[in-house]
Protein backbone atom coordinates (compact mmCIF):
# COMPACT_ATOMS: atom_id res chain seq x y z
CA UNK A 1 0.00 0.00 0.00
CA UNK A 2 0.84 3.67 -0.91
CA UNK A 3 2.13 5.91 2.32
CA UNK A 4 0.13 9.25 2.46
CA UNK A 5 3.25 11.10 1.55
CA UNK A 6 3.30 9.62 -1.89
CA UNK A 7 -0.47 10.08 -3.09
CA UNK A 8 0.61 13.40 -4.37
CA UNK A 9 2.07 11.74 -7.44
CA UNK A 10 -1.16 10.44 -8.36
CA UNK A 11 -2.76 13.95 -8.25
CA UNK A 12 -2.17 15.61 -12.05
CA UNK A 13 -1.81 19.10 -12.51
CA UNK A 14 -3.92 20.96 -15.41
CA UNK A 15 -3.23 24.58 -16.35
CA UNK A 16 -5.22 26.54 -17.61
CA UNK A 17 -8.69 24.75 -16.70
CA UNK A 18 -11.21 25.54 -16.00
CA UNK A 19 -9.90 28.96 -17.06
CA UNK A 20 -6.52 30.27 -18.45
CA UNK A 21 -4.49 31.07 -15.18
CA UNK A 22 -5.72 28.44 -13.31
CA UNK A 23 -3.80 25.01 -11.62
CA UNK A 24 -6.67 22.59 -11.26
CA UNK A 25 -5.05 19.40 -9.25
CA UNK A 26 -7.15 16.42 -10.90
CA UNK A 27 -7.98 13.24 -8.38
CA UNK A 28 -9.22 11.10 -10.49
CA UNK A 29 -5.93 9.26 -11.10
CA UNK A 30 -5.89 8.45 -7.33
CA UNK A 31 -9.41 7.57 -8.09
CA UNK A 32 -8.68 4.48 -10.54
CA UNK A 33 -5.64 3.31 -8.27
CA UNK A 34 -7.17 0.96 -5.81
CA UNK A 35 -4.27 0.77 -3.63
CA UNK A 36 -4.11 4.91 -3.50
CA UNK A 37 -7.65 5.12 -2.90
CA UNK A 38 -7.64 3.30 0.28
CA UNK A 39 -4.71 5.16 1.82
CA UNK A 40 -6.41 7.95 0.76
CA UNK A 41 -9.32 6.74 2.42
CA UNK A 42 -7.50 5.68 5.53
CA UNK A 43 -5.45 9.19 5.77
CA UNK A 44 -8.45 11.16 5.81
CA UNK A 45 -9.92 8.76 8.63
CA UNK A 46 -7.01 8.16 10.71
CA UNK A 47 -6.51 11.00 13.04
CA UNK A 48 -10.43 11.32 13.77
CA UNK A 49 -10.91 7.57 14.68
CA UNK A 50 -11.07 8.60 18.62
CA UNK A 51 -14.01 10.86 18.11
CA UNK A 52 -16.76 9.03 18.22
CA UNK A 53 -17.92 10.41 14.84
CA UNK A 54 -21.24 9.56 14.44
CA UNK A 55 -21.73 11.03 11.06
CA UNK A 56 -19.53 12.25 8.10
CA UNK A 57 -21.14 14.99 6.19
CA UNK A 58 -19.80 16.37 2.98
CA UNK A 59 -20.91 19.45 0.35
CA UNK A 60 -21.41 17.68 -3.19
CA UNK A 61 -20.27 16.74 -5.72
CA UNK A 62 -16.46 15.19 -5.21
CA UNK A 63 -17.16 14.96 -1.32
CA UNK A 64 -19.32 12.74 -1.84
CA UNK A 65 -16.39 10.32 -3.19
CA UNK A 66 -14.51 10.30 -0.10
CA UNK A 67 -16.96 10.84 2.27
CA UNK A 68 -19.50 7.42 2.29
CA UNK A 69 -15.95 5.64 2.27
CA UNK A 70 -14.59 7.89 5.73
CA UNK A 71 -17.90 7.46 7.44
CA UNK A 72 -17.78 3.30 6.01
CA UNK A 73 -14.32 3.41 7.79
CA UNK A 74 -15.70 5.71 10.64
CA UNK A 75 -18.67 3.06 11.43
CA UNK A 76 -20.71 6.46 11.05
CA UNK A 77 -23.88 7.46 9.13
CA UNK A 78 -23.43 9.56 5.72
CA UNK A 79 -24.71 12.88 5.31
CA UNK A 80 -24.76 14.70 1.80
CA UNK A 81 -25.43 18.12 1.81
CA UNK A 82 -26.86 19.49 -1.77
CA UNK A 83 -27.33 22.44 -3.92
CA UNK A 84 -30.89 24.40 -3.47
CA UNK A 85 -33.37 21.92 -4.87
CA UNK A 86 -31.56 18.70 -4.85
CA UNK A 87 -33.33 17.29 -2.09
CA UNK A 88 -36.73 15.87 -1.51
CA UNK A 89 -37.61 15.96 1.96
CA UNK A 90 -37.69 18.87 4.41
CA UNK A 91 -34.66 20.68 4.17
CA UNK A 92 -32.23 23.30 6.23
CA UNK A 93 -30.85 25.72 4.05
CA UNK A 94 -28.04 28.45 3.85
CA UNK A 95 -28.03 30.76 1.26
CA UNK A 96 -23.97 32.25 1.36
CA UNK A 97 -21.70 34.14 -0.67
CA UNK A 98 -18.77 33.09 -2.84
CA UNK A 99 -15.83 34.55 -4.68
CA UNK A 100 -17.88 35.65 -7.80
CA UNK A 101 -21.53 35.07 -6.83
CA UNK A 102 -23.87 33.38 -4.63
CA UNK A 103 -25.12 29.81 -3.48
CA UNK A 104 -27.67 28.03 -1.51
CA UNK A 105 -26.86 24.41 -0.12
CA UNK A 106 -29.19 22.42 2.06
CA UNK A 107 -29.63 19.49 4.02
CA UNK A 108 -32.16 17.15 5.32
CA UNK A 109 -33.52 18.42 8.57
CA UNK A 110 -33.72 14.94 10.17
CA UNK A 111 -30.44 13.50 8.89
CA UNK A 112 -28.71 15.66 11.75
CA UNK A 113 -29.84 15.46 15.56
CA UNK A 114 -28.92 17.95 18.65
CA UNK A 115 -25.34 17.18 19.31
CA UNK A 116 -24.46 14.60 16.79
CA UNK A 117 -20.61 14.38 16.46
CA UNK A 118 -20.02 15.15 12.86
CA UNK A 119 -17.13 15.30 10.79
CA UNK A 120 -17.27 17.49 7.62
CA UNK A 121 -15.07 15.98 4.86
CA UNK A 122 -14.55 17.65 1.42
CA UNK A 123 -11.91 17.17 -1.62
CA UNK A 124 -10.59 20.24 -1.51
CA UNK A 125 -9.62 23.02 0.67
CA UNK A 126 -8.61 26.12 -1.79
CA UNK A 127 -10.83 29.73 -0.57
CA UNK A 128 -12.89 27.40 2.22
CA UNK A 129 -16.10 29.60 1.48
CA UNK A 130 -18.21 26.07 0.94
CA UNK A 131 -16.83 24.50 3.69
CA UNK A 132 -17.63 27.94 5.68
CA UNK A 133 -21.46 27.47 4.82
CA UNK A 134 -21.59 24.07 5.31
CA UNK A 135 -20.55 24.20 9.18
CA UNK A 136 -22.83 26.96 9.58
CA UNK A 137 -25.54 24.64 8.04
CA UNK A 138 -24.88 21.84 10.81
CA UNK A 139 -24.39 24.40 13.39
CA UNK A 140 -27.74 25.64 12.75
CA UNK A 141 -28.94 22.05 13.50
CA UNK A 142 -27.05 21.90 16.44
CA UNK A 143 -24.36 19.51 14.90
CA UNK A 144 -20.84 19.31 17.21
CA UNK A 145 -18.59 19.26 14.40
CA UNK A 146 -15.59 17.50 15.37
CA UNK A 147 -13.17 18.53 12.29
CA UNK A 148 -12.56 19.12 9.08
CA UNK A 149 -10.78 17.00 6.51
CA UNK A 150 -9.54 17.11 3.09
CA UNK A 151 -7.51 15.19 0.62
CA UNK A 152 -6.12 18.25 -0.97
CA UNK A 153 -5.29 21.78 0.95
CA UNK A 154 -4.16 24.46 -1.64
CA UNK A 155 -2.35 26.35 1.38
CA UNK A 156 -1.81 29.74 -0.48
CA UNK A 157 -5.68 30.53 -0.99
CA UNK A 158 -5.65 30.85 2.87
CA UNK A 159 -8.77 28.52 3.44
CA UNK A 160 -7.44 27.55 6.46
CA UNK A 161 -7.95 31.40 7.80
CA UNK A 162 -11.42 31.23 7.30
CA UNK A 163 -11.89 28.05 9.04
CA UNK A 164 -10.81 28.73 12.43
CA UNK A 165 -11.51 27.59 15.01
CA UNK A 166 -12.13 24.45 13.99
CA UNK A 167 -9.63 21.28 13.98
CA UNK A 168 -8.49 20.61 10.41
CA UNK A 169 -6.99 17.95 8.84
CA UNK A 170 -4.77 17.38 5.70
CA UNK A 171 -3.71 14.64 3.85
CA UNK A 172 -1.75 16.76 0.93
CA UNK A 173 -0.67 20.15 0.89
CA UNK A 174 0.50 22.62 -2.19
Amino acid sequence: MHQSKDLKRFIRDIPDFPEPGILFRDITPLLADKDALKTAIEALAKPFRQDRVQAVAAVEARGFIFGSAVARALDAGFVPIRKQGKLPWQTAQLHYELEYGEDTIEVHRDAIRPGMRVLMIDDLLATGGTMVAACKLMEMLEADIVGLTFLVELSDLAGRDRLKPYRIHSVITY
